[in-house]
């Protein structure tokens, strides 16, 4: 009688073999990969290709509250309080009628204010006398005679004497009526404003010689008085000016020579504050 043939017991010897050839392909290809250039897309994909070989161990967390210190290892979990929000009106004693949000969120939030600036009422003014002086037939021969500066002061005008150009006739406080003009021009506009008005005359270092001692601190005190007249003849009201002054040669506008004609000049400063309040004014 034929004898059965035994049974083997495990796997088949050709799948060692099989299994032994797969091991050394892979480090084949790890060590290829190893010895290559590494960047991290290549690094993905053998990250990908790992894990799709081998499959992917799933990784067990705690679920629960987060403390401070990290994953809470004890087994109760800290005392927990309510803390107070600066910004929960909810229960605050003062209105709050910006924060208009509804839901769960209502009157938990503020809104950011626009900043919003108001307009610049000096640099108004500027364009204005600029655009009323325009309308002066003579402008072109008094252009550089004629400044507009925003200071912190305020904002500061000036006529200014030119060589053959004066404001003013010689040793006089006479205004040429090129001047009454320019004067006029702007008294419609600073009359708009409710600043008050300081007025200065200047002049460069030469001397009177005059018998009675008029000297260049009286003329230019006349000729600042005498620019205040024509505005207040033309709208702007006594109340409105601040000062009146003269200057002589104490600030000339051009130190390096004291002798120059554009060290002559009248200015007219319009003060950056508030109008003075009336005195039956109840705050």
């Amino acid at each position: 009688m034929k004898k059965k043939a035994p049974i083997l017991q495990g796997a088949p010897e050709w799948i060692v073999t099989f299994a032994d050839l797969m091991s050394l392909l892979v480090t084949f290809f790890v060590l290829i990969i190893s010895f290559s250039i590494q960047d991290q897309e290549k690094l993905q994909i053998v990250a990908g290709s790992m894990r799709d070989a081998f499959g992917v161990r799933a990784v067990m967390s705690k679920a629960g509250m987060i403390e401070i210190e990290g994953t809470p290892v004890r087994d109760y979990v800290k005392k927990i309080a309510v803390m107070d929000s600066e910004n929960d009106t909810d229960y605050a004693g003062e209105p709050h009628d910006q924060n208009t949000k509804q839901g769960p969120e209502a009157e938990t939030y503020e809104y950011k204010k626009a900043d919003i600036k108001k307009p610049n009422s000096f640099a108004m003014a500027s364009a204005s006398l600029r655009q009323a002086w325009q309308e002066l037939p003579e402008i072109t021969s008094l252009s550089e005679s004629l400044t507009i500066e925003e200071t912190k002061d305020g904002l500061q005008i000036q006529l200014i004497d030119q060589e053959g150009r004066a404001m003013f006739a010689p040793n006089s406080a006479e205004p040429y009526l090129h001047t009454r003009r320019i004067l006029e021009k702007m008294a419609p506009v600073l009359k708009k404003m409710p600043n008050r008005i300081k007025i200065t005359g200047h002049s460069d270092a030469t001397r009177l010689y005059d018998p009675n001692g008029y000297g260049q601190w009286e003329l230019t005190a006349d000729r600042a008085n005498a620019a205040r007249r024509i505005l207040n003849r033309t709208g702007i009201s006594d109340d409105r000016f601040f000062a009146v002054v003269g200057k002589a040669d104490t600030e000339p506008l051009f130190p390096d020579d004291t002798f120059l004609a554009g060290n002559r000049r009248i200015s007219i400063l319009i003060l950056r504050e508030s109008p003075p309040l009336p005195l039956d004014h109840k705050m």
